[in-house]
């Protein structure tokens, strides 16, 4: 490998070319800021035919959404790498030095963290095939898709009664297994029977489908609950590892740990900001979008901030013209 001897310069670098990280990308390149953007071509949602609740593109494969979006960024100036950012460090000059697997090092004033998340599923046999399609977790990403339909929910923590509760709107067949959760408390039993969801004692072995299509959850005892969509809850592992570099800590949750920022998405580390998934668990496409454009317009502030300060610095230390 022949390693870049020559960092490439730039105001901005966005790490995750998804959602978050190109909806940044076209707010700062629109400011006329140089922007990079690092891509590893690993979204979250590729395995599920159509992105929702966004609006005016309603239904969009999650990839063509992702294709317009970097010929968007593309077009106001930003530069998208398909590459993977391994390393980062504060440079001499208190900007950052990303490194990319290719050998490429990227030279910024400011960082843009938006990673994502990997989503951890239950370890149950043959989940994995079917996710984002017959495997579910969101009612909001896929209810619809699944409206009417035989539908199981696979308990894990107290909160899998309220999936269950939520997929209930959908449909009227909708069961619990209670799985590895713990017995629903007595209120928790009783919304559970008014809202006519049967809860089945016992645990699941796997998943089974033929053709591509899931068809039951298999329970311990080998019987079959027959199933259009089995609900689990992942757990959501934020990709923290480029911000515990930099010396960031993430902040635990019940489902999964993030990187904590303001409302904009600055961190607690000087010139870093985070958006997406990385520091929100539960953002769906266009949550994820706005928090990127947010992020975005925050780092072109401070930006602006830091070279008028410098253009004052400048002009106070100009010499000055007598006579």
């Amino acid at each position: 490998m022949t390693r870049q001897t020559r960092p490439e310069t730039c105001d901005v670098v966005v790490v995750g070319g998804g959602a978050a990280g190109l909806s940044a990308a076209v707010a700062l390149a629109r400011s006329l800021r140089s922007v990079v953007v690092v891509d590893a071509g690993e979204p979250r949602n590729a395995p599920a035919a159509g992105a929702h609740n966004v609006l005016g593109r309603e239904g969009v494969a999650p990839l063509e959404l992702l294709a317009a979006g970097r010929a968007e960024a593309e077009g106001y100036g930003a530069r998208v790498r398909a590459d993977r950012a391994v390393a980062v460090r504060r440079a001499d000059d208190d900007g950052f030095a990303v490194e990319l697997a290719g050998g490429a090092v990227l030279r910024a004033r400011r960082l843009l963290l938006a990673t994502g998340l990997v989503d951890e599923l239950p370890e149950l046999p043959g989940l994995r095939p079917y996710w984002g399609t017959g495997v579910l977790h969101c009612p909001y990403c896929h209810g619809w898709e699944v409206r009417g339909r035989r539908i199981v929910v696979l308990g894990s923590s107290p909160n899998s009664v309220h999936q269950a509760l939520l997929f209930r709107q959908l449909s009227e067949d909708v069961a619990l297994v209670r799985h590895t959760m713990p017995d629903p408390d007595p209120e928790a039993a009783e919304q559970l029977a008014a809202a006519g969801i049967a809860v089945v004692e016992a645990t699941a072995a796997g998943v089974r489908g033929a053709d591509g299509v899931l068809q039951a959850l298999v329970l311990a005892d080998g019987t079959e609950l027959a199933a259009d969509a089995v609900v689990v809850a992942p757990r959501f592992a934020a990709r923290t590892e480029l911000y515990e570099q930099l010396g960031g800590t993430p902040t635990d949750h019940p489902f999964g740990a993030y990187v904590a920022g303001d409302p904009t998405g600055r961190t607690e580390i000087p010139g870093v900001w985070v958006a997406g998934n990385t520091a929100d668990l539960s953002a769906m496409v266009s949550v994820a979008a706005g928090t990127g454009v947010l992020a975005g317009a925050a780092i072109n502030a401070d930006l602006v901030r830091e070279d008028v300060e410098a253009a004052v610095r400048a002009r106070g230390a100009a010499p000055t013209r007598t006579g």
